[in-house]
């Protein structure tokens, strides 16, 4: 009965995980420019690291105006990442 339990909990524990990743994956893209925006106020950053941030912000805008949230969100999460986000 406890081994049944357990399978159950660890069944269901995989299945939030898969959800919450998934949806994570489809945030729509003007709100996570919104947080990348904010980040890049509230940062220090080189001259080089603006420019490398400015080139994403860019693309991803180009890939947002477009409807392509997957796309806009992975520019936007690499601009996060050269802001050590």
């Amino acid at each position: 009965m406890r081994r049944f339990a357990l399978a159950i909990a660890l069944g269901t524990l995989a299945v939030s995980s898969t959800v919450s990743s998934v949806l994570a994956a489809t945030a729509p893209c003007e709100d996570t420019l919104k947080t990348l925006r904010a980040a890049e106020a509230a940062a220090t950053l080189s001259a080089a690291d603006k420019a490398k941030i400015s080139e994403l912000e860019t693309k991803g805008i180009e890939r947002c105006n477009a409807d392509d949230d997957k796309r806009a969100d992975e520019f936007f999460a690499q601009a996060m990442k050269v802001m050590g986000k």
